[in-house]
Order: C-alpha cells, then sequence, then structure tokens
C-alpha cells in the first residue's frame, strides 16, 4: 500500500521547512532507517530518515522547494511492484502552494469599488474597464515586493495571475521612472531572505517591542584571569586543550547565576519559572545569521570540558549540523564580540529567557588602585534584563558577583 511521505517536525517550534536535497532519487529501495533526504530548518539542515522500506514511488517536493509546512506529503513509497498513485493519499494537505492557489480559482469577482487592502479580492480594476485576475498569494506577494500587476501576464485559468507569475516579475529590472530627480542606481543585488534570517528577524523584533529591557554595564578587569588562562593552557597543552577568555565567562557566568539565581528565570503571563540547572546559550555567528547552542549545566563543568563542548558546538553549527536538543532550552544567553575590538554593546533577550550578557573585548586601560593611577586590561560586560522578571537592582549585584568571579577567578577552578 502507497505511503506518504511527510515533511517532518524537527522541532517542537517547526512550522515549515526547505527540502535542501534528495539523496535518493525515484525508483530506489528504501530501507527502515535510510537517510532519504536533507531538510533545512530555521537552525539547521538536517537529515530525514525513512520509517518504513519499500520503493520510493514518487517525489513530490522538489529539491530547493521552501516553505513546505510541517505534514505536507513529500515524496510517496510504495510496495515492489505496485502501481504509485499520481497524488498523495486522501485526507493529506496540499503538497505544494500552487494547489493551495488552485483551490480559490473560482471565486466572485469583486468590483473595484469594494476593494480592501486588508482583505483578499481576486480582482481588481486596471482604469480602463479592464479587470486584472489574481489569486490572494499573488497579490500579498506583489504587494510586498513593489510588483505592478497592471504590468503582469497570467498563466493560470482564464489568465488569472498566480504566485509564478509575481515571482518571475521579481526577477526583471522596473523600468526608470520618468522625470525623476534623483540620481540612477548602481546594481543592486536582491537576496532572498532565508528561513533563519526570517525567524531572527521575527524573534528580535518580537522581543524589543514587547520585552521592556534595561541596561546595566560594568567595567572588569582581566588580568588576573588572563594570567590563570596562560597556566591552565600550559598545563593542558599535551592534551591539545586550550582554554578560552569566552570559556572561562561562561563559566563564571553559571556560577554568578548559582549565587543569584533570580535571573536564572522566565516570564509568562501566569507565572515566574525558576530553573535549577544553569543552561548557558552562546551566541554563534555563521555565514546567515546567527544561532544559540546551549552548554548544559555549566556550573557543574569543568573549564576543559566546556572548553571542548563550546567548541564542537560552535563547529557544528558552523556546519549546519546541530540537532534541536543542541539549541533548545537555555535558561541564559552570552553574546562576545570582543574579538571584534568591541568596546561595549547591548545585545537584544534572546525569548523567553529573561537576560542576556554582552561581552565586549579587553583593552588597555588607565584605572585608580588605593588612589594610585594604574594600568589595567578592562572589558565592559553589559547585562540587558526583562523588567518584567528581573528589577534593577538585583540586575546591579548580579553583575557585581560576576565582576568579583572574573577578578579573582580561582575559583573557577576549584
Amino acid at each position: 500500500m502507497a505511503i506518504n511521505i511527510l515533511m517532518p517536525a524537527l522541532s517542537p517550534t517547526m512550522t515549515e521547512g526547505t527540502v535542501a536535497r534528495w539523496l535518493k532519487k525515484e525508483g530506489d529501495m528504501i530501507q527502515s532507517g535510510d537517510v532519504i533526504a536533507e531538510i533545512e530548518t530555521d537552525k539547521a539542515t538536517m537529515e530525514v530518515e525513512a520509517a518504513d522500506e519499500g520503493i520510493l514511488g514518487k517525489i513530490l517536493i522538489p529539491e530547493g522547494t521552501e516553505n513546505v509546512a510541517v505534514k505536507t506529503p513529500i515524496a510517496i513509497l510504495v510496495d515492489e511492484g505496485e502501481d504509485v498513485p499520481d497524488a498523495p493519499a486522501a485526507g493529506n494537505k496540499p503538497a505544494v502552494e500552487e494547489k493551495t492557489e488552485a483551490k480559490a480559482e473560482k471565486p466572485a469577482p469583486i468590483e473595484i469599488s469594494s476593494f480592501d487592502p486588508d482583505k483578499k479580492p481576486a480582482v481588481v480594476d486596471k482604469g480602463k474597464g479592464e479587470r486584472i485576475f489574481i489569486s490572494p498569494l499573488a497579490r500579498r506577494v506583489a504587494k510586498e515586493h513593489g510588483v505592478d500587476i497592471a504590468s503582469l501576464t497570467g498563466t493560470g485559468p482564464n489568465g488569472r495571475i498566480l504566485r509564478r507569475d509575481v515571482e518571475k516579475a521579481k526577477g526583471q529590472k522596473p523600468a526608470p521612472a520618468a522625470h525623476s530627480a534623483a540620481p540612477a542606481a548602481g546594481h543592486v543585488e536582491h537576496v532572498k531572505h532565508s528561513g533563519m534570517r526570517k525567524v531572527i528577524a521575527r524573534r528580535l523584533t518580537e522581543s524589543k517591542t514587547q520585552v521592556p529591557h534595561f541596561y546595566v554595564s560594568v567595567d572588569i578587569e582581566l588580568d588576573a584571569l588572563l594570567a590563570l588562562r596562560s597556566q591552565l593552557n600550559k598545563a593542558l597543552e599535551a592534551e591539545g586543550c586550550k582554554i578560552s577568555v569566552n570559556d572561562m565567562v561562561i563559566k563564571a557566568v553559571a556560577l554568578a547565576l548559582k549565587k543569584l539565581p533570580g535571573l536564572n528565570v522566565q516570564f509568562t503571563e501566569a507565572e515566574m519559572l525558576h530553573f535549577e540547572d544553569v543552561d548557558i546559550s552562546m551566541a554563534v555567528s555563521i555565514p546567515d545569521g546567527l544561532v544559540t547552542p546551549v552548554i548544559r549545566q555549566a556550573d557543574r563543568k569543568s573549564l576543559k570540558e566546556i572548553s571542548q563542548e563550546a567548541r564542537s558546538l560552535a563547529t557544528r553549527a558552523r556546519d549546519g549540523k546541530l540537532s534541536p536538543e543542541d539549541y533548545q532550552g537555555g535558561t541564559f544567553s552570552i553574546s562576545n564580540m570582543g574579538m571584534f575590538g568591541v568596546k561595549d554593546f547591548a545585545a537584544i533577550i534572546n525569548p523567553p529567557q529573561a537576560a542576556i550578557l554582552a561581552v565586549a573585548s579587553g583593552e588597555k586601560r588607565p584605572v585608580v588602585r588605593d588612589g594610585e593611577l594604574a594600568v589595567a586590561t578592562v572589558m565592559t560586560a553589559t547585562l540587558s534584563v526583562d523588567h518584567r522578571a528581573v528589577d534593577g537592582a538585583l540586575g546591579a549585584q548580579w553583575l557585581n558577583v560576576l565582576r568579583d568571579l572574573i577578578q579573582n577567578p580561582y575559583s573557577l577552578v576549584l
């Protein structure tokens, strides 16, 4: 019996994905557990294994297709000798978006007098008695990308404009506006947003507009920590392990959260969630965005363990090989831009967490010790806090605890 292979939900928050690559072709024998495709989510590219065995009878969603909804049939598996059906079994979601558009091919025409940009008309008026038949999805895409629908030729039934017609027009250069006083623009490259970039934009916009941020900064002297790091790396040299400043900051943050756990929380409308485990999300820059893999129970791990885990997570993040378990469930985030020579910055909270620490570069600065001027290596750390969950005094107290741990770093190895 034919079996539909569905777009899997590779994480609890995944609603759609991209079929990045098929690793099997039509006609191939499939065994349970075989890797059949690679699916790109907003976080990583992940392999999909077959749950059943049979022959890959038909691929419904070709490579490169974006925005495929979870549970959409992407292929059909059949038994040996069985005829391959032309379409998925009844009761499943449509396989591609064009099929969804086709369902709306016969609405009653809507006159221009009743046009509402927030509704979904199928017909608009060109202004000379000629009507334009356009699907609701195509109209929305055209509006988002500034495509003049009056210039389009529809390829749907009865000349109806579909999304594919708008997408084709998006790749064409618009004619220059007549009598424009502005100088002509040079070449503009149009780069389509990836799923990751869309998610970053949505989540950070929600964070800045819905979470009341406040910021607290402190200068921290690093000389003692740098000296300890040098000693540790000399001792670990034979093992091929190297401790970074970021590894030590992760451990210090975790210990500070243990001492003042009021920041290891999440705010919900009904209650506050207090976490026993300290799971640190560390921001990792990748070519198309940012991911935050998690070092779990960081307060219980040695600096060597944190170093090894951090490097493994960062490497897999840049290779697009993180699993959902690698980046879900952090309780506090660290964003370190010290390697770029940044003097100070404020990071945006990674919801639903309540705080994030922005770590800048260490630099030689004048300091006053016992009334005498001296020079020290100093970095500025800025804490961004959700004011619904944490009050200002607690944020300041926590930063003081962190500063003490970093300036007296031997507690990091005890």
